[in-house]
């Protein structure tokens, strides 16, 4: 019979080992291996994103050495801190990374963190930054919760649903009274039937990532991927932990920590979102005020122009209407004085016509009789 089984889905796994495989004596487990592929592919996302941008995509190599490192402190104190009765009559099985005990929202919170610092020594701007890395950051849960399948672990309560996982109660990583109580015996194995919630939150958080991706493109201000990874990632996960049967619960409660954390988040992610959107909505009418006040006014610089065309016709008509006189004048001064010329010059034709008879001789009566 298999170790893990989907008997509404048709799928079977007869043998699930934990380990990958062995170098030099030292098991690698398939937890580890997964982990590892689900930071690489964030990693490429982020660069990705950072050169559509135009940001530096070596930025985040040199963010993620920084985040990788605290944020594997930061979920372990976290895990530690809401487990300490694990620890406390052993206290150096705190630094037995292998032994597993991780809690995802203890390295969200150290990364912030250290994005925060990251950002004052480069003088960056962490939303910006933070923008860019989220959508990465939600591809390597996606990815990374199938750590959680290997390790046959992070399971839910029982379930008849369609994707319902029966799990060898031999390679569990665990079991609980409510799940024996409900276990199903075949052919001579004993399954306890529980919510697959690593395959709920990596579905979660694959759909989280295309969302972020497309907002990416569209986005209006700094600030607005972060806080919609912020309410999507707490609403899904607020929802997943109160299915799981390996809560972290507050002290002497019954009530999950990670339920109150992804409230909490849901809201500031709500808050800070309306606010910024606010902020931007403010920001772009005070620039368009100011855009209009410095820049010209294209009505009155067309009714300006058009007045100065009719007054430049009407100068040109007026100038035309008094060049035109004044060439009647003129004309009239040269008919003038063509008159003036003529009467002088008949007045000599009359002259010298008088002095041509005097010069002709007088003819006597004693011319004609002889």
């Amino acid at each position: 019979m298999p170790d893990i089984w989907f008997p509404y889905l048709g799928i079977a796994i007869e043998h699930l080992s934990k380990v990958a495989f062995t170098i030099f004596g030292i098991d690698i487990a398939w937890y580890g291996v997964i982990i590892a592929c689900g930071v690489v592919a964030g990693l490429i996302l982020a660069r990705i994103l950072a050169k559509k941008s135009g940001q530096d995509p070596d930025l985040y190599i040199d963010f993620l050495i920084y985040a990788l490192i605290f944020s594997l402190i930061g979920a372990r104190i976290y895990y530690v801190i809401f487990s300490w009765d694990q620890y406390a009559d052993n206290p150096l099985r705190i630094f037995d990374f292998r032994s597993g005990g991780l809690a995802i929202y203890g390295g969200v919170i150290a990364a912030i963190l250290t994005a925060f610092v990251f950002c004052k020594v480069k003088k960056y701007s962490m939303l910006q930054l933070l923008d860019t890395a989220m959508p990465g950051l939600a591809l390597g849960q996606a990815i990374g919760r199938w750590g959680n399948f290997f390790n046959q672990e992070c399971f839910g309560t029982y379930t008849d649903n369609i994707f319902a996982m029966r799990l060898n109660i031999e390679t569990a990583a665990y079991t609980t009274q409510e799940l024996l109580k409900e276990s199903i015996s075949k052919g001579g194995v004993r399954y306890i039937q529980v919510h697959p919630m690593f395959l709920y939150e990596s579905f979660w958080c694959l759909m989280l990532v295309i969302v972020m991706v497309l907002f990416f493109r569209k986005k209006k201000f700094h600030g607005q991927i972060l806080f919609t990874y912020m309410i999507g990632y707490g609403l899904g996960r607020a929802w997943i932990e109160t299915l799981r049967t390996d809560q972290l619960l507050f002290w002497n409660t019954n009530f999950p920590v990670s339920v109150l954390v992804s409230i909490l988040m849901v809201i500031a992610g709500i808050i800070l979102m309306v606010v910024f959107a606010r902020k931007d909505k403010i920001a772009k009418e005070r620039a368009a005020i100011t855009e209009n006040e410095y820049a010209p006014d294209v009505e009155t610089s067309a009714e300006s122009d058009a007045l100065d065309d009719l007054a430049q016709s009407l100068a040109e008509e007026s100038s035309e209407e008094e060049e035109e006189p004044e060439e009647a004048e003129d004309k009239e001064a040269d008919e003038e004085a063509a008159e003036e010329e003529s009467p002088a010059e008949e007045n000599e034709e009359v002259v010298e016509e008088k002095d041509e008879e005097k010069k002709k001789p007088e003819i006597t009566d004693e011319d004609l009789w002889g």
